[in-house]
């Protein structure tokens, strides 16, 4: 399926484009925790809670010495998603949760990328879970952009000082 209102560019691309999209990402300006920090939020303004984070760099490094940039995978949940999308099939949570990658690159970058939900979820080649992909998509989209815009930080100012 095609997303007209996603630019090609903000997609992980697996090979070549005609290998299909699984991500989308954005990349922020800021220090790698400030932006983990960030994403944290913005997640939560969306209903999300993270149920897990991997930190893989220190997990290479310990495993196998092997160095590299900040890379966490942060395992987001809508509870009241996830909740539609397992009553409609239990078998989804082979699926789950959707993973958000904040990653530091060589030139310090940061990118964020989100697993595509939609694309993910069709997998399962249901209507109902069709919808809940899309959904998912539609809010990790909102994230995405408040990042892309700085609005999440008019959000976490606003709620700073109640």
């Amino acid at each position: 399926m095609k997303h007209p209102h996603i630019r090609p560019v903000d997609y992980f691309l697996k090979g070549d484009a005609a290998m299909g999209h699984y991500g989308f990402s954005t990349t922020v300006i800021g220090e790698f925790d400030s932006v983990v920090e960030r994403v944290t939020l913005a997640l939560k303004q969306e209903g999300f809670g993270i149920l897990a984070t991997i930190d893989v760099a220190s997990t290479l490094k310990g495993k196998l010495g092997k160095e590299m940039p900040p890379y966490l995978i942060l395992g987001a949940c809508n509870p009241s998603l996830a909740h539609q999308a397992i009553t409609a099939d239990p078998d989804i949570g082979l699926l789950l949760p959707c993973n958000v990658v904040v990653r530091q690159t060589v030139n310090g970058e940061v990118v964020v990328g989100f697993m595509d939900p939609e694309s993910v979820l069709g997998l399962v080649g249901s209507q109902e879970i069709n919808a809940i992909g899309r959904e998912v998509r539609f809010k990790l989209e909102h994230v995405r952009d408040a990042l892309r815009t700085g609005a999440d930080r008019a959000v976490a100012g606003a709620g700073a000082g109640a």
